[in-house]
């Protein structure tokens, strides 16, 4: 299923409140992820606060949304990016949370609150926060 014309730009989704300390509401952003993405909508993922330890490798990898999932949240994460979700780490919460940029995986790119808001009033795009 392709959109075009008269359906929305792209779709941002935040995670703020999704973070490792809580593994049961991490699969649920990327599985949307993965959705819009594999729909031909251009989606992109903002992290923020303590979400951006999932963008350290080892940290999603050692995560599952329940003792019941094949899946880690690693792989969750990486469905969504191979359908073309983009991955951005706001700049201050990498700060705050002592993450240096080199430990992120592959690919991810800085944006934090200036891009979030930018979609969130651009009435062409729909914005989701986890």
């Amino acid at each position: 299923m392709s959109f075009t014309g008269n359906d929305a730009a792209g779709v941002a989704l935040m995670l703020w409140s999704a973070d490792a300390s809580c593994p049961q509401r991490l699969a649920t952003p990327f599985f949307h992820a993965a959705a819009a993405a594999a729909m031909d909508v251009p989606v992109e993922l903002y992290f923020t606060a303590a979400s951006v330890h999932l963008l350290v490798p080892s940290v999603a990898a050692g995560l599952r949304a329940s003792e019941h999932a094949g899946k880690t949240i690693a792989d969750n994460l990486r469905e969504a990016v191979e359908l073309g979700a983009q991955l951005f780490a706001c700049s201050d919460a990498l700060a705050a949370q002592e993450l240096d940029e080199q430990v992120l995986m592959a690919g991810v790119q800085r944006g934090g609150a200036v891009q979030f808001m930018a979609r969130a009033i651009d009435l062409r795009w729909r914005t989701l926060v986890f």
